[in-house]
């Protein structure tokens, strides 16, 4: 895999809070609801979200935002230490924090703190901006964007510039590659509050974009339009990016995700159609994974991002997603050599349920199988390979020959089957109707399947000559 492109984020770092717990009574005193069973998480917000999710894509990030003496800075400093490098800028008041208290991971309410601003530009920030390959402005109406204006101006007259705006801040530099306002925010930046929007959303989004690219002078607008994907806009007729999948779960940091991917597909040199369709990818599956509360940070500054295993990714969200009240799919398989027949039963589980979680044999299991000569591919390229499909959110390795314990740990409402097991006994059958659960069968796309494949590759003949053995 090439090396990922560096990153530049400028903008405002916030710190985030959440306090998260269960809602099943009112006080007793006022009609408000008791909190209670709750956890706490602390995270970088803003820019600072923004920079985190960039740098774990990969790529080496740069955040230059203003940070002070305070606490809520200091904790922030702890949070970013060896995920980003960055570059202070000075801070008035202290830094911006919010705090979110959810319950069942649904937001009540929201408390903010703090009223620091951006005080100026510095030597080391402005020589960071211009030796920039590639730029994201995540502003967020506290200054640090203004304080560098005409540095980042001379930046998109040369290398990409995503300008992620916000109400309370300033319109982006002339010559930004993109821009990135939700549909609201379009609506407010091209002035259009009161007026009359026939034609639905789409049609207003379109004819918002329309006028940011021409009032801001961009060279394109993406109004992103949440579960229902982005609005790309060079000026004229718009590209719909619809979302692959319906995601359900907290949007909180979505726009961050979106920008970040958007900003870092273009710094590897990316169109801004590829930019812009990964990024609304991305951003689908930030939210379906439980959006900001899946941002792992820890305060420890020694501790580095957490490494974690698929089948603990999958558990985990497998338990999102059904505390959230959705729907877990599983399917499984040996998935070796990965085909348009496993494509298509993948692709159809997904869209019936809120997630789909795939259960891979190892390679021991698949040799019990299939016979020594198997697995073809080993189990990490093809967990890979399984992660990389937009339909899929989790994948889980299983080591025996069934999958029955690894069921019983992710307990899926529908457990998906290929067609061709119509007329065979499921041995997990019972243990996944014991939870409620049900079995259900696909159409079987025809004509495909891995040992097909395999035979018809063996008896190609080879077009190439030997290359003949060195003395």
């Amino acid at each position: 895999m090439s090396t990922r492109a560096a990153l530049l984020v400028v903008g405002d770092a916030l710190l985030d809070h959440d306090i998260c717990g269960r809602v099943e009574r009112l006080a007793p005193d006022a009609p408000v609801p008791v909190v209670s069973d709750t956890r706490r998480a602390t995270r970088p917000g803003g820019a600072a979200l923004a920079a985190c999710l960039a740098a774990a894509d990969g790529r080496p990030v740069t955040l230059v935002t203003a940070l002070g003496d305070d606490p809520a800075s200091a904790t922030l400093r702890r949070l970013l230490a060896g995920r980003v490098h960055l570059v202070e800028l000075p801070l008035t008041g202290s830094l911006s924090s919010k705090t979110r208290v959810l319950a069942d991971d649904r937001p009540l309410l929201r408390l903010d703190d703090g009223d620091g601003r951006t005080l100026e530009s510095t030597r080391q920030a402005c020589q960071a901006v211009a030796e920039a390959s590639a730029v994201l402005v995540a502003d967020y109406g506290r200054g640090t964007a203004d304080a560098l204006r005409d540095p980042l101006a001379d930046a998109a007259a040369r290398v990409p510039v995503v300008w992620d705006p916000h109400p309370r801040g300033r319109q982006p530099v002339p010559g930004v590659r993109l821009a990135t306002p939700s549909s609201s925010e379009a609506q407010a930046f091209a002035r259009r509050d009161g007026e009359a929007r026939p034609g639905g959303e789409l049609h207003a989004a379109a004819q918002d974009a329309d006028r940011l690219v021409n009032l801001w002078r961009a060279a394109s607008v993406a109004v992103t339009l949440g579960g229902r994907g982005a609005l790309l806009s060079h000026g004229g007729t718009p590209l719909l990016v619809p979302s692959p999948v319906t995601a359900e779960g907290d949007a909180c940091g979505a726009g961050d995700r979106f920008a970040a991917t958007a900003a870092g597909l273009l710094a590897d040199g990316e169109i801004v159609e590829t930019a812009v369709r990964g990024a609304v990818h991305a951003a689908t599956r930030y939210v379906a994974e439980g959006g900001a509360g899946s941002v792992s940070v820890t305060p420890d500054p020694a501790a580095g991002p957490a490494e974690t295993e698929p089948t603990d990714d999958a558990l985990r969200t497998a338990a999102r997603v059904r505390a959230a009240g959705g729907t877990v799919v599983a399917a499984g398989g040996c998935f070796d050599l990965l085909h348009a027949g496993h494509v298509a039963l993948l692709q159809a589980a997904r869209r019936t349920g809120d997630c789909l979680v795939v259960c891979v044999n190892s390679d021991a299991s698949v040799r019990r199988r299939k016979g020594g000569g198997r697995p073809f591919v080993p189990v990490a390229d093809r967990v890979r390979v399984l992660r990389a499909l937009e339909c899929v959110d989790a994948v889980a390795v299983f080591d025996e020959d069934t999958p029955e314990r690894l069921l019983a740990e992710l307990r899926p409402h529908i457990w998906a089957k290929g067609g061709d097991y119509a007329r065979t006994p499921l041995p997990e059958t019972p243990l996944v109707e014991s939870w409620g659960g049900q079995v259900v069968l696909f159409p079987y796309l025809d004509g495909r399947s891995t040992t097909g494949i395999a035979e018809r590759a063996a008896l190609t003949p080879s077009t190439t000559t030997p290359a003949r053995r060195r003395r």
